[in-house]
């Protein structure tokens, strides 16, 4: 294996844990929805709009925010759990451009 796909290997390895946080429909779900609301949105919002339990909200909430897709903020006494997808979207994107030169490479 020549180190150039050696490298793309090794950056499917870096996304599989991107890639499987996306798998979920109720993560999919919550990412739509903190897309809708810039400022965040606490624990109870999110369960009422995509009608689950606070507990199941928190769990899917600690999987994205684990895997950056998600951070949050302290309003009072409540998280208010805000969209961050820049870094897990660049290696997303590092991967496809990875992917995409190695195909030109072949078909050359």
């Amino acid at each position: 294996m020549c180190q150039e796909t050696e490298l793309i290997v090794e950056q499917f390895k870096e996304c599989i844990p991107l890639l499987d946080v996306l798998t979920d429909e109720k993560r999919q779900a919550i990412i739509l929805l903190l897309a809708q609301h810039k400022m965040g949105l606490n624990v109870n919002t999110i369960a009422e709009h995509i009608n689950l339990s606070r507990p199941a909200v928190s769990h899917h909430l600690k999987v994205l925010k684990q895997s950056g897709y998600v951070s949050f903020e302290k309003k009072s006494v409540e998280n208010h759990y805000i969209l961050t997808v820049r870094k897990p979207l660049e290696q997303l994107k590092s991967l496809i451009a990875a992917i995409e030169t190695q195909c030109q490479d072949i078909n050359n």
